[in-house]
């Protein structure tokens, strides 16, 4: 699993460098965002933007990451690509999540 981050606006973005986050990817997934993420700003943002494919394993490994984070910070999720966001939905997982259309949106709305 390949995660790369960066910091803007007061955020953490961690960009998911894979087109798939599934149960053969998982619980390295976990580990790396766990490592990423260890200390950082209040926000996190997950660039979704390469991922393809996500199945309940991989929306449980983020849910897991989410978690991690502990009180007080929280990870929003931007560039989900059309089947992605379609998971989210179905699962109402973008019930639990802030759910951006790009990475630009989600830095923009930082600000707000």
């Amino acid at each position: 699993m390949s995660l790369t981050s960066t910091k803007a606006d007061g955020a953490q973005i961690v960009t998911v460098n894979a087109e798939r986050i599934d149960a053969a990817i998982a619980i390295q997934f976990k580990e790396d965002m766990r490592s990423e993420t260890e200390s950082g700003p209040h926000r996190v943002i997950l660039d979704l933007s390469a991922v393809q494919f996500i199945d309940s394993s991989g929306l449980g490994a983020i849910v897991a990451a989410m978690k991690q984070l502990g009180g007080g910070r929280r990870l929003d999720l931007a560039g989900p690509t059309p089947m992605v966001e379609k998971v989210f939905r179905l699962t109402r997982m973008d019930t639990i999540f802030n759910l951006y259309g790009s990475l630009n949106e989600a830095v923009a709305a930082t600000k707000t």
